[in-house]
C-alpha cells in the first residue's frame, strides 16, 4: 500500500510550491483541554474571512488505555452494522444483474416479433419465432410433440419441415403428404397462430414489468447503500491511525495522540486591491478586469493542531477530556482555483479521509459495468411515460404536494456534461502563471497570506501568553 502523503507534501507536489511563511506555538498543561484551544482558533479563522474547512481527522491510542478499549468498542458496532447493510446491497445487486440479463433477453424476443411485422424480414421472424414455439411450447408434449415425432419415429420424417413450411390451415391442405401428417399439423398450427398473437402481449407485459422492477431494486440498492454510508464512515473515522515508530506513544500508557489539520482561504478582490493602489489602477476597469481576471488566486493559511495528551474519562457513557502538549503549525500558501481543485482531487486519490471507499467499492463500481445498460432500460421506459403524458391531460398535479418534479432533459444533459468537464478538469495540468498572475495576483496572494497566518499565530499567542517562536 502506498505511503500516505501529508498535506503539505500535496500541495508541494501538485503546485511546486512551498510555504510562504511559518509559524509555530507550543502549550503544555495537564489541565487545560484542546477543545477550548482547537474552537477558539477555528472561531478566529472564521472572523478573519477564511472559511475554514477540516482536511484531517485523525487519532492513535495506546493498546493498553481505556479510550482504545471504548473507540475499539464503538468501531466493532459501526461496523456491524455496516457489513449487515453491505449484505442487503449485494443481495439487491444480485437482483440487479439478474433483471437485466432478462430483459436483454425479452427485447432478442421482442425484436422478433417486430421483424415479422416487417415485409423485408417477415419470413426469417416468422421461422424464428417456430423455433421458440417447438422448443418452449411443442415440446412440452413430450412423445408427441412434433421434434420427437419427425426424428424419433418412422413415418414422421417430413412432419417438421411440413410445419415449418406451412403458415396457415389453409396452406396445410394444398401440401401433397398423407393424411396422417396433415392430420397432426393442423392442430399445430392453429396452436401455433393462437401463440403467436398471444405470446407477443404477453411478453411485452412481463417486459414492462421487469423493467418497473429494475427501477425499483436500484432505488432499493441507493436506498440500503445511502443507510450503510453512515456507519462506513463512522466505522471509518473511528479507526486508529498507525504511528509507526512514534516514541510518544507507548503501550501500556494511557496516551493518545491526535492530529488535525484546518484549510482557509480568502479570495484576492482585484478591483478592491486596485483601487486602494496595491495593483495598478487600470486593474478595477471592468473591461481590463474582464481581459486579465483569468482565474482566482487566494490567499490561503494551513493550520497543523498536534496534540499529546492522556484521556480522561469525565462521564459514564464514555466522553473524554484531553489535557497535554499541543504544537500548531500556521504555514501560509499564495493558491488559485485550479491548484486547490487539483490539491482536493489529489487528496481525494490516496484516500487522505476516503471514508467512502468501501461502500464505492460493492456499490458504484459495480453499477459502473452495468450503468449503460440499466440506463438504456429505464430511460426507455421514461420516454414511453413521457409520451403518454403528453397524450394525457398534462402532468399530475398532486405530485407536487409529495414534492415530486420532472427534471427537464436539457437540464439533464448539462448536468451531464458539466460532470464529465468536471472530471476532464481534474485530470488536465495546471496551466502556469502568466506575467500578470506571476507578477501581480501571485505576489498578493503570497502577502495576503503570510499577513493572515501571522495574525492567527500574534492574536492567539497574545490573548493566551504562550510561549512561542515562529
Amino acid at each position: 500500500m502506498p505511503e500516505v502523503k501529508t498535506i503539505p507534501e500535496i500541495i508541494k507536489d501538485v503546485t511546486g510550491r512551498s510555504p510562504e511563511s511559518e509559524h509555530k506555538l507550543f502549550y503544555d498543561s495537564a489541565t487545560e483541554q484542546l477543545e477550548p484551544i482547537y474552537f477558539w482558533l477555528l472561531d478566529l479563522m472564521n472572523d478573519q474571512g477564511l472559511s475554514p474547512e477540516k482536511l484531517i481527522d485523525n487519532f492513535t491510542s495506546s493498546p493498553g488505555s481505556g479510550h482504545f478499549s471504548e473507540m475499539g468498542q464503538r468501531a466493532t458496532v459501526m461496523q456491524q452494522q455496516g457489513v449487515k447493510l453491505l449484505g442487503d446491497v449485494n443481495t439487491v445487486l444480485r437482483s440487479v444483474l439478474n433483471i437485466v440479463y432478462d430483459l436483454k433477453e425479452f427485447r432478442i424476443r421482442l425484436k422478433s416479433y417486430e421483424d415479422f411485422k416487417n415485409d423485408d424480414t417477415k419470413e426469417a421472424a416468422r421461422l424464428s419465432l417456430k423455433q421458440i414455439w417447438l422448443d418452449k411450447v411443442d415440446i412440452n408434449k413430450g412423445n408427441s410433440s412434433i421434434k420427437a415425432m419427425a426424428l424419433g419415429q418412422a413415418g414422421f420424417q417430413t412432419l417438421l419441415d411440413a410445419f415449418l413450411a406451412v403458415n396457415s390451415v389453409k396452406e396445410v391442405n394444398d401440401l401433397d403428404l398423407n393424411e396422417r401428417i396433415k392430420r397432426i399439423i393442423y392442430p399445430r398450427i392453429h396452436e401455433f397462430n393462437i401463440w403467436l398473437e398471444e405470446s407477443e402481449k404477453e411478453l411485452k407485459k412481463r417486459y414492462n414489468l421487469e423493467r418497473t422492477y429494475l427501477k425499483s431494486q436500484v432505488n432499493s440498492l441507493k436506498l440500503y447503500s445511502r443507510w450503510a454510508k453512515p456507519y462506513l464512515k463512522a466505522a471509518s473515522q473511528l479507526e486508529q491511525k498507525d504511528v509507526g515508530r512514534n516514541p510518544a506513544l507507548v503501550k501500556s500508557f494511557s496516551t493518545t495522540l491526535l492530529e488535525l489539520i484546518l484549510f482557509g482561504k480568502s479570495e484576492i478582490n482585484v478591483k478592491d486591491n486596485a483601487l486602494r493602489g496595491s495593483l495598478p489602477k487600470d486593474f478595477a476597469k471592468p473591461s481590463y478586469l474582464k481581459n486579465i481576471l483569468k482565474r482566482k488566486y487566494y490567499g490561503c493559511v494551513l493550520v497543523d493542531f498536534k496534540f499529546r495528551g492522556i484521556p480522561q474519562r469525565v462521564t459514564q457513557r464514555g466522553d473524554y477530556s484531553f489535557g497535554g502538549r499541543t504544537e500548531i503549525t500556521f504555514k501560509s500558501y499564495a493558491l488559485n482555483e485550479d491548484e486547490i481543485k487539483k490539491i482536493m482531487a489529489e487528496m481525494e486519490k490516496q484516500d487522505v479521509e476516503d471514508v467512502l471507499g468501501l461502500i464505492e467499492g460493492t456499490t458504484t463500481e459495480s453499477l459502473g459495468q452495468l450503468q449503460e445498460e440499466i440506463n438504456f432500460f429505464l430511460e426507455d421506459k421514461e420516454k414511453e411515460e413521457a409520451k403518454a403524458k403528453d397524450k394525457g391531460s398534462g402532468s399530475n398535479p398532486f405530485k407536487a404536494l409529495l414534492g415530486y418534479y420532472d427534471k427537464p432533459t436539457k437540464e439533464k444533459k448539462e448536468d451531464k456534461k458539466e460532470e464529465k468537464k468536471e472530471d476532464k478538469d481534474k485530470d488536465k495540468p495546471i496551466r502556469k502563471d502568466d506575467w500578470i498572475e506571476k507578477t501581480h495576483l501571485r505576489s498578493l496572494a503570497a502577502e495576503a497570506s503570510k499577513t493572515k497566518a501571522f495574525d492567527l499565530f500574534d492574536i492567539y499567542k497574545k490573548a493566551h501568553g504562550m510561549p512561542s517562536y515562529s
